[in-house]
């Protein structure tokens, strides 16, 4: 039972793993065999700090992505999930209808705001009234990031609100009830009581979150293709790996920059699990 799991783990994820980081240290193009690849050593990460023209508007684009994230689609998610808490009629109903956009795909979402955001009888200028001199809201580099975090959050805000409503649920009624009986109000209690109990589930909204900002791709890639203002880490390991001129040990290193940002969050995420287990 554990031997086939683990030997498809180790298959799809470890060996490709393993393999990326082997040919971020390598100059090739995907032409031949093992003996074409050329070894540069730190090569590429050296050209990719300082040479690299879209990289670090990139890491840009990621930390607004993850900044906007974390502030939005959580505030939204968290208010929603208390509001849904309080067990109002049709609850059921909202959560469905709040949860519904994660269940799309971010390609089905891209195309869905790129209907929204198309200047010529899109959605959105014709509300705004903006039919005549309508506004490139995803061919402007000025805005275009700003318009995708909305179509972003719109997706991940019901994930948010899912994970703090599980919170919520989980929360003893008794702390409430003894900080009811000491006089705190119904917002003294959240904030003092209720909030710092759902640590847990706190740190995991924050894995998650920096996980989507990290790994976001479709959605960008689907309205312009990464390009024009919405250059993402994601995009440039695509562009350099199948692009035209196919710079394997280049898209390899991105790649292993962007895994190596990951696992600060993720290996934290399992001190805390973990650390927790060993208490309990």
């Amino acid at each position: 039972m554990l031997g086939i799991p683990t030997f498809v783990h180790v298959l799809f994820v470890w060996i490709p793993t393993l393999g990326s980081v082997a040919l971020s240290f390598s100059r090739w193009n995907g032409i031949g065999g093992f003996e074409d690849i050329e070894w540069i050593g730190v090569g590429n990460y050296v050209e990719i700090f300082t040479e690299y023209p879209r990289f670090w508007p990139a890491v840009q684009h990621n930390l607004i992505w993850l900044v906007f994230l974390l502030i939005v689609p959580t505030c939204a998610g968290l208010l929603l999930a208390v509001l849904l808490d309080r067990e109002i009629k049709g609850s059921r109903i909202y959560q469905s209808a709040l949860y519904m956009p994660m269940v799309l795909s971010l390609a089905l979402v891209g195309f869905i705001w790129q209907l929204i955001y198309t200047p010529d009888g899109g959605l959105l200028n014709s509300v705004l009234g903006l039919t005549d001199n309508p506004v490139d809201w995803i061919g402007d580099s000025d805005i275009n990031l700003y318009a995708v975090l909305v179509a972003a959050a719109w997706r991940h805000t019901g994930y948010i609100m899912l994970l703090y409503l599980a919170g919520l649920k989980s929360v003893d009624p008794a702390l409430k009830e003894a900080a009811a009986l000491d006089g705190a109000s119904a917002t003294q209690t959240f904030f003092r009581v209720t909030f710092p109990v759902m640590k847990p589930v706190n740190i995991v909204v924050l894995v998650v979150t920096v996980i989507e900002a990290l790994r976001a791709f479709d959605i960008v890639y689907v309205i312009n293709k990464g390009r024009n203002g919405l250059e993402l880490l994601s995009v440039l390991v695509t562009d350099n790996i199948i692009g035209e001129a196919s710079r394997i040990g280049r898209g390899s290193a991105v790649a292993v920059i962007l895994l190596t940002i990951s696992l600060g969050f993720i290996i934290t995420y399992l001190y805390q699990v973990f650390s927790k287990e060993n208490r309990t």
